[in-house]
């Protein structure tokens, strides 16, 4: 079951499970290419974005941001946002790549950055 951090009339946010803090974007219509979002949601994906990885940044204070959207798997628009850090148990690899070490990470509590993100965009 996915964890729904946000949802309005045209986007919705879901926590993936894992060990880093990672959060998937979505129009809710299944666009299946970023060129077929109508121009003003396709802007406004990415500001919805800007503030995710702002709240991210901020509030774990990661070694790098990623930012992944193949949609070969599922194929919708989304937007993958992924903190991370350098004992995560792929850094540097992409989370899909080879696991490197097992990880204990100290992270702050997820659900008041849960919170943050949910605030931040009440007025994008």
């Amino acid at each position: 079951m996915h964890m729904l951090i946000y949802e309005d009339n045209d986007i919705y946010i879901e926590k993936h499970e894992s060990e880093i803090p990672w959060l998937k974007i979505f129009t809710k219509e299944p666009y299946k290419e970023l060129g077929d979002v109508p121009q003003e949601l396709r802007t406004r994906l990415w500001k919805i974005y800007d503030v995710v990885e702002y709240e991210m940044k901020h509030y774990y204070k990661p070694k790098k941001i990623n930012m992944a959207s193949f949609s070969n798997m599922l194929p919708r628009v989304h937007i993958h946002a992924m903190a991370r850090f350098e004992q995560d148990s792929y850094f540097p690899n992409p989370m899909w790549g080879e696991k490197l070490r097992d990880a204990n990470l100290k992270l702050p509590d997820e659900k008041n950055f849960h919170k943050r993100v949910f605030n931040a965009l009440q007025n994008v």
